[in-house]
């Protein structure tokens, strides 16, 4: 998995609420288990027509919003089903963070494992990042994960909570096979000993 540490990127505003996982990645697109390819098809019903023209007014499809890395939402972002095809789309289209008041549980734990930092602010902050990103002259943000803050345009600093074990996975790279994975000497210690023992297994 990615490693996340700092990232100053663009951000879009996407003030709608209760965004489900279906309006993420629409069920139709949950025929593979690649995790690359999908975010081709991210907010599908909302960026393209039947005929898979561009829909204009769509935030993802204007500048400088096409290169978006982070998403500032309505509440409840990632409600609805549980699939993990949701984070895989965002992130292959590029987002590497997305920015709510709150989350679905599912969804909100799915992006730790994907190499994804939800950022869960108040409602008055939030308000902040979305006129924040709204601004086309200037819509970055800075993210210091570290540190716990989101840098805005204008200098000002708003800090986060996160709990230490997420934040060492994404900081350090380490998705569930990854952490399993820095247990292998000890793992291998035991199928060693048990062989020993235990023959017959």
């Amino acid at each position: 998995m990615q490693k996340f540490d700092r990232l100053t990127g663009i951000a879009a505003p996407l003030n709608i609420l209760n965004i489900d996982t279906d309006m993420i990645i629409p069920k139709q697109f949950l025929k593979t288990i690649k995790r690359s390819g999908l975010g081709a098809n991210l907010f599908d019903e909302m960026r393209f027509t039947k005929d898979g023209s561009e829909i204009s007014d769509f935030v993802l499809n204007r500048d400088p919003y096409r290169g978006a890395e982070i998403i500032v939402a309505g509440d409840n972002f990632g409600c609805g089903s549980s699939r993990e095809h949701a984070p895989w789309a965002l992130l292959d289209f590029g987002i590497r963070c997305v920015i709510s008041t709150s989350f679905a549980d599912i969804f909100y734990n799915n992006c730790f494992k994907n190499g994804i930092l939800p950022i869960a602010v108040s409602a008055d902050d939030r308000d902040a990042l979305l006129a924040d990103a709204s601004d086309v002259e200037n819509p970055e943000l800075s993210i210091d994960l570290e540190a716990q803050v989101i840098r805005r345009p204008n200098g000002g600093e708003i800090s986060f909570e996160i709990d230490p074990f997420r934040k060492k996975c994404l900081l350090e790279g380490l998705d569930d096979i990854g952490l399993t994975m820095e247990k292998s000497s000890s793992i291998d210690s035991f199928e060693e000993s048990r062989g020993t023992q235990q023959p017959w297994l």
